[in-house]
């Protein structure tokens, strides 16, 4: 019924750490507060605005950081309540906003051969993702899986950029996303797969760990993408990746900065 799928804990997961142990109205204690940081993480960073003011640059940002916004927003919900409507919400917030991540930055080179222009592909990826998200209300419990496992199309393609490119800097970036997304993911596949032992030891937080760890893989990802993309897009700009707030630390927030070249006589 209508009621029921908003009812706490109706969703088909339920994450580790113990429900409605400090709050008798947030249901996951960690892991709620742990969503809203990874959002705050996501969403204002320096990159955004340390961007040179380009209407394409920064139409797309500004798009993607909306839905970072809505994805935060509900996922917040989802680990208050644990509701069936707020697992969905959940879940499909992020597979919207890797459609609009994918849309705007997947590189042309890659794509397939009967896709002509990125029109076509903004065609393609949206009728994928309608079909996935009514696909979504057979198994939502599956969706997280499969959501996680685009993650190595990313590296993947990532992989394929760095072979091109001789940028310390980009290497050092990607580097450090990795090791960041290696962290996260290590986190969350615990929560799932060891939560009896965590729970024995009275310490079953590693979903919490796996928000504010994957936020922190994005803060290094989205400039990394937009360093490549500004390279295909946009080849009359220079696009050098730079650090917040200062290049000279051995850990920055990273961002892009565009250069255009000199015009010579």
């Amino acid at each position: 019924t209508m009621s029921s799928i908003f009812s706490y804990q109706s969703a088909e997961v339920d994450w580790c750490e113990g429900n409605f142990e400090r709050s008798t109205v947030i249901a996951e204690y960690y892991n709620t507060p742990g969503r809203a940081l990874q959002t705050s993480i996501s969403c204002p960073s320096p990159y955004r605005r340390l961007v040179l003011t380009l209407s394409r640059v920064e139409m797309q940002t500004g798009s993607l950081q909306l839905s970072f916004l809505l994805a935060g927003i509900f996922s917040v919900y989802f680990h208050m309540t644990l509701s069936y409507v707020g697992q969905l919400l959940d879940e499909l917030s992020i597979l919207w906003t890797l459609t609009v991540a994918y849309s705007f930055w997947y590189p042309r080179a890659y794509f397939p051969r009967c896709i002509q222009s990125r029109k076509h592909f903004f065609w393609l990826t949206g009728v994928t993702t309608v079909i996935s998200t009514l696909m979504s209300f057979i198994k939502p419990a599956f969706n997280a899986y499969v959501l996680n496992c685009i993650a190595f199309h990313l590296l993947y393609l990532t992989w394929r950029e760095l072979k091109k490119c001789d940028d310390k800097r980009v290497h050092r970036t990607a580097a450090a996303m990795v090791v960041c997304w290696a962290l996260a993911i290590s986190s969350w596949i615990s929560d799932r797969w060891l939560c009896g032992l965590w729970q024995a030891i009275s310490f079953p937080y590693f979903h919490s760990f796996w928000h504010v760890l994957i936020a922190m893989s994005l803060l290094y990802c989205c400039p990394l993408v937009i360093y490549f993309d500004v390279n295909y897009e946009m080849p009359s700009f220079k696009p050098k990746i730079g650090y917040w707030p200062s290049d000279s630390w051995p850990v920055g927030v990273p961002y892009v900065a565009l250069e255009e070249p000199r015009k010579r006589c």
